[in-house]
Parts: C-alpha cells; sequence; structure tokens
C-alpha cells in the first residue's frame, strides 16, 4: 500500500470508496490507510453479515474502524495517557461561575433553570454558557458537558430539587358533586 498505487486507484476509480482489507489488524498500516483517504481497515476475520454491514456503510461515506483498535489503545498507556492530560480541567481556565454552569449543564439544566438556581438573569447565563463552550473549545452545550464529565465533574444533584408540575385538572377529572340537593336549598 503506497501513496502510487492509491492515486491509481483514485484515477481509475474517482466516485469509489477505498476499504483496506488486511489479515491482521496493525495499528500503523491502518493508520497510514486512513492518511492516504481509505474509509475502513477490514480484518479478514470478520463475519460475512459484518463484512456486508461494514461495506454498506462504507458506501454511504462513513468511516469504519476495526474492533481491534479498542484493544491496541488499550494496550498503549502512552497514547492513553496522552488524551486525558491533554486538556485537564484546571487547562481549561474556567473561573469558579463558569464552572458552576458547567456542572449545571451535566445536569442538561436550561438557561431558564440556570438562571433561577443561581438567581441570576437567563442572558448573563448564555454569557457564560459560550464563554464554557470557547473555553473547552467545543460546539455546544452536550459536549461541555461530556467534556466535563469524562474529565470527574460531576453535576449539583443534592442541590436540585425537582420541581412538581403545577396542573389545575380538566373540569371532567374533576369529582361528580351530589348538586340536587344544593339546588333544592336554593
Amino acid at each position: 500500500m503506497d501513496v502510487e498505487t492509491l492515486s491509481v486507484l483514485r484515477k481509475r476509480f474517482p466516485c469509489s470508496y477505498l476499504v483496506l482489507l488486511s489479515d491482521r489488524f496493525d495499528f500503523q498500516i491502518m493508520l497510514k490507510a486512513f492518511r492516504l483517504g481509505a474509509l475502513g481497515y477490514i480484518v479478514k476475520e470478520i463475519s460475512c453479515d459484518r463484512l456486508v454491514a461494514t461495506l454498506r456503510l462504507v458506501a454511504m461515506g462513513e468511516r469504519v474502524l476495526p474492533p481491534q483498535l479498542a484493544d491496541e489503545l488499550q494496550s498503549r498507556p502512552s497514547l492513553t495517557d496522552a488524551l486525558e492530560v491533554e486538556r485537564p480541567v484546571d487547562a481549561a481556565c474556567l473561573s469558579d461561575r463558569e464552572l458552576e454552569i458547567l456542572r449545571w449543564l451535566i445536569m442538561g439544566c436550561p438557561n431558564k433553570v440556570i438562571s433561577k438556581r443561581m438567581d441570576i438573569s437567563e442572558a448573563t447565563v448564555k454569557v457564560h454558557v459560550k464563554a464554557v463552550l470557547r473555553k473547552l473549545r467545543v460546539k455546544n452545550r452536550t459536549q461541555a458537558a461530556i467534556w466535563a464529565a469524562n474529565h470527574g465533574m460531576r453535576g449539583r444533584v443534592t442541590e436540585v430539587e425537582p420541581e412538581l408540575p403545577v396542573s389545575i385538572p380538566h373540569p371532567a377529572q374533576l369529582p361528580v358533586l351530589e348538586l340536587a340537593g344544593v339546588a333544592n336549598r336554593l
């Protein structure tokens, strides 16, 4: 597998998706395959059903990684250590208020609830949420919550009391009153 072979394949079949079928899993070869434009790396020990499913995913433009990759990543302590140290919570330089907002985001609270609980305006919450997203380099509040949870942060579960919805029953749900005796007294 080299650049020349892949470029010939790309010229000859410009609308095709490349998949590498290998006798065994090799991390370096897999990396090279994806760098050269392959969308899939399959080890021959795959079952027929999974092979067909994998090829269907690739045909839809999805990248497909072999399950052996998870084992490989776990066996490489230097790689997993580097991923964990990449962006620790302290390095994000969040203020105390932004950390507090992030804890609410972990719980999935909307801005309105956060503003009510923290006794600040909803606009202020929006400003803090945007700052958190920018500092963590994530696109949305869900990604921020996932990032925080992956870095050991927990939400403010003990501080949130569930609010019971106040609902007014429909008149048909009210108990039937004996009005006959009342009407006679009027």
